[in-house]
């Protein structure tokens, strides 16, 4: 009886937990379809008016497809850097091992906000002006740490003896690489590309410090709206940016699946 007790105290609980994430999104949603000037919840009246009023504003659909951009050139980049990197950390044996990873994965411990200005000086320094690829650049310090985490996990435990039977059959080192090491950790590489992705495409803070009146991601967009609206036109371009999320991890399901990609085993 007891232990029965304890299950479904355990389902409540998980039920609770679940409905408090999933609260503040279901508002979001309904919010954008309110037939009010304003936002509000729950919604008076249910209309799509305020994502037609999208097409007045293109400036929404600029900054989508430029944070498209940037989180995808980080996520290439990143995950490029971060795989050799681990690679390198977890194979090879060199002085100042301990300290390059620290550093490497410093971001993580920094405060965003003194990141970015630390980002905007430097840039002023190099003279590099706002652009994709100094978002691109910034976001790169981001979310190296967060792939090299993931492909390190998937390291541990690598057992090397298939390479080393290759590479005694005649293989070469690149090819060993892409035929046989990056298939077995490919679950960590593209958990670690969608976590890159992720962090580059939701980043405001950093973002703040670098864009320009021409260059401008969506967060920083919205950000920047409300401080002078607060139409429902927001609500329905989180909207959109959470629906996109969601076909994401669709596909990644489809052709994946999500339980391969972030699994630890390889």
């Amino acid at each position: 009886m007891s232990r029965k007790l304890s299950k479904y105290f355990f389902n409540f609980v998980c039920l609770l937990v679940y409905i408090f994430l999933l609260a503040p999104i279901v508002v979001i949603l309904l919010s954008s379809l309110t037939t009010t000037e304003y936002i509000v919840f729950p919604p008076e009246g249910l209309t799509l008016r305020w994502y037609t009023e999208l097409i007045e504003h293109p400036e929404f659909m600029q900054s989508f497809t430029l944070s498209i951009i940037v989180a995808f050139g980080t996520a290439i980049i990143s995950t490029a850097i971060g795989t050799l990197a681990s690679l390198a950390v977890v194979r090879r044996q060199f002085k100042g091992k301990t300290a390059i990873v620290q550093l490497v994965g410093s971001p993580l411990l920094i405060p965003s906000v003194v990141f970015g200005v630390a980002l905007l000086q430097f840039y002023s320094w190099i003279g590099l002006a706002a652009s994709p690829l100094a978002l691109i650049l910034g976001h790169i310090i981001l979310t190296v740490p967060f792939v090299m985490r993931l492909v390190v996990a998937s390291l541990v435990g690598f057992d090397r003896s298939i390479e080393q039977a290759a590479l005694n059959l005649g293989a070469g080192p690149m090819k060993v690489f892409f035929q046989i090491t990056l298939p077995i950790i490919k679950s960590g590489v593209i958990a670690g590309a969608i976590f890159a992705f992720i962090t580059s495409f939701d980043d405001l803070t950093v973002a703040l410090f670098i864009v320009s009146t021409d260059v401008v991601t969506l967060p920083v967009r919205i950000y920047t709206y409300m401080q002078y609206q607060y139409d429902p036109i927001i609500t329905s371009v989180s909207s959109i940016m959470i629906l996109f999320t969601v076909v994401l991890m669709l596909v990644i399901e489809r052709v994946l699946g999500v339980g391969k990609v972030f699994s630890s085993k390889n």
